[in-house]
């Protein structure tokens, strides 16, 4: 299909993004990669009379070691998260997670911070981010706030981010030589996971186990209690509620869990 007729600006910088934002309100979507965006535009699922691009603000992508932690800008796209050697050495699990994102044409285009906005609970990306602990930086009419993972994923394709907001950043822990495993289930290599695993030092998260990505808790309980790989993984589906759909029912995916999380445990404990 055709996407309905829209008018098109560029922002120049972020906080231009969030004056046109300001300016057009709810008939606004802002379009970076567009990988997301676009497919909904064209089944006219969504049909904004304005499309802000922040595709070419300069300070929007950018990969830097800062401190502790390791700043991305949410334009910065999956290509260069892949081919980051700060990111290979600082954060080995987001580069290897983001090299699952799509193929290369998608890599090549599609930004973190869209994907992680787009906020599809059996995405790659926001899974890694809630496993790795890290902070999002939001830019609107009243400056920047910081949005911890835990807080930001707020439901199916729902995030902390308001419609006068914009993404700006992305804030990594560093880990170093900490142990780290990622383990995906999908029908094809490019697919959304029908499940995923994250485990990066002692934390775990799941994707495609509720309405947003989510912490295994109770496997986190267990490993800092002493218990085994396969101990652990045991709880891995505890609290969650996955969907039933055409590729997998609740019982299933609750299974896979588990199955998962002890490999993802086992590869990273080494």
């Amino acid at each position: 299909m055709i996407p309905a007729p829209f008018r098109y600006l560029r922002a120049d910088s972020a906080a231009h993004a969030v004056d046109l934002l300001g300016e057009h309100g709810d008939e606004a979507k802002l379009l970076a990669g567009g990988q997301s965006l676009l497919p909904v535009l064209k089944l006219r699922l969504a049909d904004p009379a304005v499309l802000i691009d922040i595709s070419r603000v300069p300070d929007l992508s950018y990969i830097r070691v800062d401190g502790d932690e390791v700043a991305i800008g949410a334009a910065t796209r999956h290509r260069d998260v892949v081919e980051s050697e700060e990111l290979r050495r600082e954060v080995p699990l987001l580069p290897h997670v983001a090299g699952y994102v799509g193929d290369r044409q998608i890599r090549h285009r599609g930004t973190l911070g869209g994907s992680l906005v787009h906020a599809d609970p059996a995405a790659d990306l926001p899974c890694a981010v809630l496993a790795l602990g890290a902070t999002f930086v939001v830019e609107g009419p009243s400056g920047q706030r910081r949005v911890d993972a835990g807080e930001f994923f707020q439901g199916y394709f729902q995030t902390a981010v308001g419609a006068d907001e914009i993404l700006v950043e992305v804030r990594v822990p560093r880990t170093g030589g900490a142990g780290w495993a990622y383990e995906k289930f999908v029908r094809r290599s490019n697919d959304w996971a029908i499940v995923a695993v994250a485990a990066v030092d002692g934390r775990v998260a799941l994707a495609n186990m509720g309405e947003t990505p989510l912490r295994a808790t109770a496997t986190e309980r267990a490993l800092a209690g002493g218990a085994s790989p396969a101990e652990a993984a045991a709880s891995a589906a505890e609290g969650t509620s996955p969907i039933e759909d055409m590729h997998a029912d609740r019982a299933y995916r609750a299974h896979l869990a588990r199955v998962l999380t002890e490999r993802a445990l086992v590869t990273a404990a080494g």
